[in-house]
């Protein structure tokens, strides 16, 4: 194979590739011009197999002899990774739901040998572990399937907006219903390898609930359950394929609480205080940041309860505010400014307030040695599509108004240094372990995640595909790990060249044992029976 071109690419298509949106500000050394959607277009063919002028391959560009045994073993489970993505795509659920995601992902692996750790797992009631092992010791190797929906994203599997299966309520706008399929696929996948080669280790899954709330990763973290995990290994639906050095930002969860003194507005407002004139008046310090902020600084926010009537005095308020940072140092200056913003709201209304830090996420700490041995397996799978299904990426696009340029069907060079806006609570895992991740192309060019073309997708055959070749990579990087002492060295001093020494503390509030927005359902009293099957809060 050539060399991959490393120019044609703008910033904002960079970020859009890695399935992060187009709109937020970071920095990609040594990329510049013409947009991604024409990159195509602009990337050179590949040699004839007789040019003899064509240059040698490199040694990390060949494909990993492990990626034949990956694509068998990936086929001889392909019916087990389709039920997973078809069903949960087909019953979406929002985060901290998951009742039947999580049993999806269960019935599977346990049918395959794989035996159930914990349910409940870390305090989130559709979190789990499921594990296999073979032999004695041997390396432990962990997949992170996410299976959580977003609201008012579900959608039809066609290319214009229209409800799906269970309306539009709720859809895989995210495309978790293939992430999933895929990290539980390669479990599978790489159960198999093993046995046929008799190499001893353990494969273990985390059924990481609640992605785009508070994530169960984060709390497994703060629960030490990745603690002996030699590396951890994910992937996420995008415009492209690609791997490199990615850093995502650490994240804050916030609730500001403004409580008034409630009054008759027309007869005499001046005996109430006004809990929502402390909220306008937070909302417009926060506005007043926004000049002196560091370029990589997030801060966004909602008002969720502003009073009842106009005629009412608002004796409440609440705002919920998501606070992002490049790492956890910067991160709490930027929080505790805005605490310091909720304070002077107050003062200035003869309010008070509450400042509930309630969640939060270390930053995606990237690790080039997993990257580059990911991104050599993302080279050994074809990235091809049909004519209906380009057709199709073409028709969302249309809908969408962006180019009709397709789906992508090659692969982003190696990102060498990439920051961005966005979080994920893989961020966590990677602040404790050696962790791998990657992109595949699930969704047209131009389109953005958290959008309805993501779920048509993810519903129909270019879903399939996605879960199918992501399930090659992760199960032929997994098998790699299990039988490769040198790149589990290389990953590890990787991690520590990064991580340094300093002991990992989690971000959750140390009174935070289960996660703010769970329903009341999941949380125990007397009636048992709501709880069924789940054990919430249990760990190892």
């Amino acid at each position: 194979m050539t060399d991959r071109p490393t120019t044609g690419l703008d910033r904002r298509s960079v970020l859009g590739g890695l399935g992060l949106g187009g709109a937020a500000t970071f920095a990609v050394p040594g990329l510049a011009a013409p947009t991604l959607a024409l990159a195509q277009a602009d990337t050179p063919p590949l040699p004839r197999e007789d040019d003899a002028t064509a240059p040698k391959p490199r040694a990390e560009d060949l494909p990993p002899a492990s990626a034949g045994a990956a694509a068998e073993a990936v086929e001889a489970v392909r019916e087990a990774i389709l039920r997973i993505s078809r069903e949960v795509w087909a019953t979406p659920e929002l985060s901290l739901a998951g009742e039947k995601s999580h049993r999806i992902h269960l019935r599977e692996l346990e049918a395959a040998g794989f035996a159930t750790r914990s349910r409940g797992t870390a305090g989130v009631p559709s979190a789990f572990i499921s594990e296999w092992s073979q032999g004695s010791g041997g390396p432990v190797i962990g997949y992170l399937p996410e299976y959580d929906a977003l609201p008012g994203l579900g959608n039809a599997a066609e290319p214009r907006q229209t409800p799906g299966p269970t309306g539009a309520e709720v859809g895989h706008g995210c495309g978790h219903n293939m992430l999933g399929a895929g990290c539980t696929g390669a479990a599978l996948a790489l159960k198999r390898m093993m046995q046929a080669t008799g190499t001893p280790g353990t494969v273990r899954v985390y059924g990481c609930a609640a992605e785009e709330v508070e994530g169960a990763k984060v709390c497994m973290a703060r629960d030490g359950l990745f603690d002996d995990l030699d590396a951890a290994l994910a992937w996420h639906s995008a415009p492209f394929a690609g791997a490199g050095n990615v850093r995502l930002a650490a994240l804050d969860k916030v609730k500001v609480r403004f409580h008034g003194r409630t009054a008759h507005a027309g007869n005499a407002p001046w005996e109430g205080r006004s809990a929502l004139k402390a909220a306008e008046m937070f909302g417009v310090g926060v506005q007043m940041m926004r000049e002196h902020l560091r370029a990589t600084s997030r801060i966004h926010y909602i008002y969720e309860a502003a009073g009842v009537a106009p005629n009412v005095i608002p004796e409440f308020a609440q705002v919920w505010l998501v606070a992002r940072d490049i790492d956890r140092t910067a991160l709490g200056a930027l929080t505790g400014w805005l605490e310091q913003v909720a304070e002077a709201a107050a003062l200035a209304t003869q309010t008070t307030h509450e400042f509930e830090r309630f969640f939060g996420a270390h930053d995606l700490l990237p690790n080039d040695p997993l990257a580059r041995h990911l991104y050599r397996h993302i080279l050994a799978v074809p990235i091809e599509f049909t004519d209906e299904e380009q057709a199709f990426a073409r028709g969302c696009q249309r809908e969408m108004g962006v180019p009709e340029a397709g789906m992508s069907t090659r692969p982003l060079p190696f990102l060498e240094d990439v920051s961005a806006g966005a979080s994920t609570d893989v961020g966590d895992v990677s602040q404790q372990v050696p962790t791998g991740v990657f992109a595949w192309p699930t969704l047209p060019v131009g389109i953005g995640l958290h959008t309805w073309p993501v779920t048509a997708c993810g519903g129909m055959s270019i879903g399939d595909k996605g879960s199918l070749a992501t399930a090659r990579v992760l199960a032929g990087c997994g098998y790699d790990l299990m039988t490769d002492a040198g790149l589990r060295k290389a990953a590890k001093d990787g991690f520590r060249a990064r991580r340094g020494d300093a002991p990992f503390v989690s971000a959750l509030p140390r009174d935070r044992k289960a996660p703010l927005g769970l329903a009341p359902r999941f949380i125990r009293t007397g009636d048992e029976e709501l709880l069924a099957d789940i054990t919430v809060g249990a760990g190892k």
